[in-house]
């Protein structure tokens, strides 16, 4: 475990998965992150790399070739390196390995870099081209936040507040969660979609084009808050175990396959690519 921290946070971090495992907010003695109940749901904040969601039949095509790869792909149960580790910044590193290789063609290195910066912990993914032709890829994050903050609140005391007084459509998922094709209008009041314990009955909320790019979670009993802001992220998912005491709020470069889509990783809808000699990274910062 790899523990970084300034006078705000506690921050730790596991090598499996590059993960988040505590997020604490000192000031107010506040463990903000699930603690990855077995029994609920077994995670803190797992990084999705090489992709996003799932894939039809979870199959990967490159190049003509079909690889076998889950659901979010392989980096949330890999072991990472730690490239570094000083008591305010951390990088853990995987690097493709013959296991890898038969799951996903590439010669890549993921990096995970978190750094503590006042009040704000900035999460950037770098992926690194190590091969001799353009790398695809989808990246994103899906760290889960306990609501309520305390015990005097009720989870219904929370709402999610939106930069921006936007129209969202939220794309719609199967039972196997691949997009429909369908979407369904979500209602704000305002910038704020307050939380319910029948919110995510039907699946995650995902906004394939969201504007906004800052959302906070907001208690109306009280005035402590927490925002994840993800500028460089062109999708967004938001997710709850119907009934748990927690709220997802996920940056995403890429997606799930559609129910009619199946294609090579070039032509997959919300591929990303870096190109050969090339790095690519998107930060994401986690504010009190």
């Amino acid at each position: 475990m790899t523990i970084i921290e300034n006078d705000n946070f506690k921050v730790s971090i596991s090598p499996k998965g590059a993960q988040l495992t505590s997020l604490y907010n000192k000031a107010t003695q506040t463990e903000h992150l699930w603690q990855a109940d077995e029994k609920i749901w077994p995670w803190h904040a797992p990084n999705l790399f090489p992709i996003v969601g799932g894939l039809v039949n979870n199959e990967l095509h490159v190049d003509g070739q079909t690889y076998t790869l889950p659901r979010h792909g392989f980096a949330r149960q890999s072991e990472f390196e730690i490239l570094e580790a000083s008591r305010n910044h951390a990088v853990l590193s995987l690097v493709a390995t013959e296991e890898t290789l038969k799951a996903y063609p590439y010669q890549f290195a993921f990096q995970v870099l978190f750094d503590l910066i006042d009040n704000a912990l900035r999460v950037t993914y770098k992926i690194i081209n190590l091969d001799d032709k353009p790398v695809y890829f989808s990246v994103g994050g899906h760290p889960a936040f306990n609501v309520p903050f305390n015990r005097e609140d009720s989870y219904e005391d929370y709402y999610l507040e939106f930069e921006t007084a936007e129209k969202l459509e939220a794309c719609l998922l199967s039972a196997e969660g691949y997009f429909t094709g369908q979407t369904q209008p979500v209602e704000l009041n305002g910038q704020k979609l307050h939380l319910t314990r029948h919110l995510f009955d039907a699946d995650a909320l995902v906004f394939k084009n969201i504007q906004s790019k800052i959302v906070t979670i907001k208690s109306t009993k009280h005035q402590q808050t927490l925002s994840l802001n993800f500028p460089h992220y062109k999708h967004l998912g938001i997710w709850a175990k119907p009934g748990a005491n927690f709220v997802c709020i996920e940056p995403w470069l890429g997606y799930a396959d559609a129910v009619d889509a199946s294609t090579d990783i070039s032509h997959k809808a919300g591929i990303q690519k870096v190109d050969k000699g090339h790095v690519f990274e998107a930060p994401y910062y986690i504010s009190f």
